[in-house]
């Protein structure tokens, strides 16, 4: 697939353009999550339990490279005229892919850094950070592995932890999610969510443990909505229309959710956020170095990311399979993003 001339001319007016519409106290800092439905190599992963392309039928360089291109075109098209600073991505297959995306795609001129380990996923998928170094530095990328304790030889996706400097000098808490799947029921499969779910939250008060004002950012596809029991019991995420007390967490989300007119992935001709941006309460604070308000945090659904829903009405995303079946789409997500405020050193 060849990227047209105005994608190209797009991502290197990026470059250049960077924060120029900020004010001279603050920078935008647009943070993005993405599952990007099996962005899979074309080549058999050895390095993985499961292969990668071979369970994909018809599985090539072709469609492996429309797939890459078109993921670049979103994580542009996200930004607008400043490319997030921050991109989770979900249901990435191994460290190769995500070279070529940021090296070999024209997702090169913005120049991302990645932060990525291998999990033992049966499917062979993964969780990763996108990052532009310039604005945020890392000083602590860890994976963090999920037991079963019922089930020990069972095993998921980990849950990715990369801790940053912000160029104020401020300190940033990232974590990139994929909850295991809804597969095999809602209630059947709900345990699975709910694990992660306590380790994440561990994870949370032990930073919190630290400092009552850390700045965290939790972001992904939590594969069960806000007011499911993984996320407003285990993790303590409450409605973003509510004000938090610290160690509480907020789901930027819980509105837009609740309201049902939008949303991340349609189910059965209904729309729900499975993708989803929890905050720490220091980040709704406007007197913090790094700040953002509810209402910045919206899905993104261009045209060219829905097509038809011909079973029901309106739109649904535009997806690269259904089933095991080639459909030649995005995703069958949608991304999700939310702007911050970053003050400037003075």
């Amino acid at each position: 697939m060849k990227i047209s001339r105005w994608l190209l001319a797009f991502l290197l007016f990026c470059c250049f353009s960077i924060y120029a519409q900020d004010t001279d106290n603050t920078e935008r800092f647009r943070v993005m999550s993405y599952n990007t439905e099996n962005f899979l190599d074309f080549k058999r992963d050895t390095l993985k339990n499961a292969p990668d392309s071979t369970n994909l039928p018809g599985w090539s360089y072709t469609r492996y490279r429309q797939k890459r291109n078109r993921i670049a075109q979103v994580i542009a098209a996200v930004g607008e005229w400043n490319p997030p600073v921050l991109v989770g991505l979900c249901e990435v297959g191994n460290r190769a892919v995500l070279d070529d995306l940021t090296r070999r795609s024209p997702l090169k001129e913005l120049k991302y850094s990645i932060a990525h380990f291998e999990s033992p996923d049966p499917r062979g998928i993964d969780v990763a950070l996108l990052y532009q170094p310039y604005y945020f530095t890392p000083y602590a990328e860890q994976p963090i592995r999920i037991a079963f304790p019922n089930d020990p030889h069972r095993h998921t996706r980990d849950i990715l932890y990369v801790g940053g400097t912000l160029r104020n000098g401020d300190t940033l808490h990232v974590f990139v999610n994929h909850f295991p799947s809804r597969m095999g029921g809602e209630l059947e499969s709900e345990g699975g969510r709910v694990t992660v779910a306590t380790i994440l939250r561990s994870k949370v008060d032990s930073l919190f443990a630290i400092n009552r004002h850390a700045k965290i950012i939790i972001m992904g596809d939590f594969n069960d909505y806000p007011d499911n029991r993984s996320i407003s019991k285990i993790l303590g995420a409450i409605p973003d229309t509510e004000t938090p007390r610290d160690g509480q967490l907020v789901n930027l989300f819980y509105t837009t959710h609740k309201a049902g007119k939008t949303g991340s992935y349609k189910h059965e001709g209904e729309w729900g956020m499975l993708d989803q941006i929890l905050v720490s309460p220091e980040l709704l604070s406007p007197e913090s170095a790094i700040f953002t308000r509810p209402d910045l945090a919206h899905v993104f659904s261009p045209d060219f990311l829905l097509e038809n829903d011909d079973k029901n009405i309106g739109k649904q995303p535009f997806r690269t399979f259904i089933g095991m079946k080639y459909h030649g789409g995005f995703s069958d997500h949608l991304p999700v993003y939310v702007d911050l405020y970053l003050v400037k050193k003075q």
